[in-house]
């Protein structure tokens, strides 16, 4: 925590604080802010630790020789919350509500992001999409910087779930029709009505939104969060539909007024443990997508492929309803004939004779007594380089993986990196029937610099492949990211070219150049198109 020189970080240790099961809720108290900021973050860190079957390291360099996430609950006044991948920051700023704000918060009083769970979780999913993936942060698409936004939104809108006695308040007052909760399926819901606006700041229940590639980022994340939620909504439908039978005598018509104490008891207890799996399958799937440019059909595909390794039955179809959601916001996966599960998977290389990487089989590798632990800085290092000469050595492998060398035909001349491992990490999970698996998950770099050509500037086209291995060290899988791809340079040239990508490229000469104070990992997008503007005149 870091409170600043005028607040104190209370000691959240301190014996008084914890038999009294810590400080008391108060908005006028400023250790409550510590205390309800570093809580709700420490779940989130939980949760991710806890899908993912591995300790997660931070990406920023240390401080005092220690490397952690700094946490600012006081960030200054300011409408808005943002997590800062330079310096491994969280920030909550704080404002003045509307004069005539639509809830119960006091006219023109000051409202704290600190003090909202929504907030809290949002930031600190961006954060630890940072830690696994950081790359993610170069914003190459409306559908990366929209998967960074709607994943956060949907860590924290399952979040909401998992708090059993606010569950059962809403379901009792929505009668089990999650649509039908703005607590359930709604984020920021205070930010967005103490602003003077009549709804929450971003809701899953949203039957308007349909994908266009020039939607704006929060947008973008909004149609992601509701192809999730409709799908969410559609399994605990199927999953309480016999309970409702019974409790209705075969109708499945709820009686006027408040629903029997077990019926709440099972609704309850049904919609937090979907919940939890969902969240789950959300997490796990960050490892199964590409190491750069994500879109949003590919994070279907991740879905589906991560959750097909830990549990191959579905009885309930939960893959099924997630095709079927996205499928209905026309959010379409390139590259598969056609939308069943079996298409969607990602496959392992067409090559078959590629050999283990044996350097990378657990039978060699070493771990800090569990697989799931980080090793040292020398050993990641020389699982790295083992990994390098693998790749690099075979043409066949290069080929499979999607890399390329300079002087291919391809790359029409442009120029290209040499393929640079970017993280290898072990990890063991466990299914929802306690089977585990344990795997290894690697993530290859390219960058390719595209000359000038036809009057257009030069720009970079961000590519590589994210490899999963088992535990004998054979490529199971295999997400491909050529910087040779269908379409490459025309997809790329035309999002720089777009509005969307403004705030985060400008044209510096005679090539696109990311802009110095690129926003990014924000609560929402106020006051961008000024600050933009300035950097612009300067």
């Amino acid at each position: 925590l870091d409170t600043g020189e005028a607040h104190p970080a209370p000691d959240l240790d301190d014996l008084r604080a914890l038999i009294s099961n810590g400080i008391a809720p108060s908005d006028s108290n400023r250790e409550f802010h510590s205390q309800m900021v570093y809580g709700v973050a420490s779940l989130v860190h939980r949760s991710f630790r806890r899908a993912l079957g591995r300790q997660i390291l931070w990406p920023f360099p240390p401080r005092d020789g220690i490397t952690r996430l700094r946490i600012r609950p006081f960030a200054g006044e300011t409408q808005n919350a943002w997590y800062n991948p330079n310096d491994g920051t969280l920030n909550f700023g704080y404002f003045y509500a509307h004069e005539k704000p639509v809830d119960g918060t006091l006219p023109k009083g000051i409202v704290y992001t600190a003090l909202s769970h929504d907030i809290v979780c949002h930031e600190m999913t961006h954060a630890m999409l940072d830690a696994l993936r950081s790359n993610f942060v170069l914003q190459t698409s409306t559908d990366m910087s929209g998967f960074h936004e709607g994943f956060s939104d949907l860590v924290a809108l399952f979040h909401h779930f998992l708090h059993r006695d606010a569950l059962r308040n809403a379901l009792a007052r929505c009668r089990g029709n999650l649509r039908d909760s703005d607590y359930l399926s709604a984020i920021g819901q205070q930010f967005g009505r103490s602003t003077g606006n009549t709804q929450a700041l971003r809701s899953a229940v949203n039957d308007e939104l349909r994908y266009d590639a020039k939607l704006p980022a929060h947008q973008m994340g909004e149609l992601l969060m509701a192809a999730v939620y409709d799908a969410f909504c559609n399994v605990f439908e199927r999953k309480t539909a016999t309970v409702i039978r019974l409790a209705t005598g075969g109708t499945g018509r709820l009686p006027e007024g408040e629903l029997s104490e077990a019926l709440l008891d099972v609704l309850v207890t049904r919609a937090h443990n979907l919940a939890t799996q969902f969240l789950m399958m959300l997490i796990r799937a960050v490892d199964y997508l590409p190491p750069v440019d994500v879109r949003l059909g590919e994070y279907l595909r991740a879905i589906i492929t991560a959750d097909s390794v830990l549990v191959p039955d579905d009885p309930w179809n939960y893959r099924e309803a997630l095709i079927v959601a996205f499928r209905l916001r026309v959010i379409y996966p390139r590259d598969v004939v056609s939308l069943n599960e079996v298409s969607l998977l990602w496959r392992p290389p067409r090559n078959r004779t590629l050999a283990p990487v044996e350097a990378l089989s657990f039978k060699e590798i070493y771990f800090a007594g569990d697989p799931g632990n980080p090793v040292t800085i020398g050993e990641q290092i020389a699982q790295a380089c083992e990994l390098g000469e693998y790749v690099t050595e075979s043409p066949v492998c290069m080929e499979e993986l999607g890399l390329v060398k300079n002087g291919d035909q391809r790359l029409e001349g442009d120029t290209v990196t040499l393929p640079m491992i970017e993280s290898v990490r072990t990890l063991r999970r466990v299914g929802p029937d306690g089977q585990t698996i344990f795997d290894t998950v690697a993530e290859i770099l390219q960058v390719r610099t595209v000359r000038p050509r036809d009057g257009k500037p030069g720009f970079d086209i961000y590519g590589g492949c994210t490899i999963i291995l088992d535990s004998q060290g054979s490529i199971r899988c295999g997400i491909v990211k050529s910087v040779v791809g269908e379409r490459r340079i025309d997809r790329r040239l035309e999002y720089l070219e777009s509005a969307a990508s403004r705030p985060f490229w400008k044209r510096a000469g005679n090539k696109f150049e990311l802009r110095s104070n690129a926003p990014f990992l924000a609560l929402c997008d106020r006051n961008r198109r000024r600050e933009d503007d300035e950097e612009d005149q300067a």
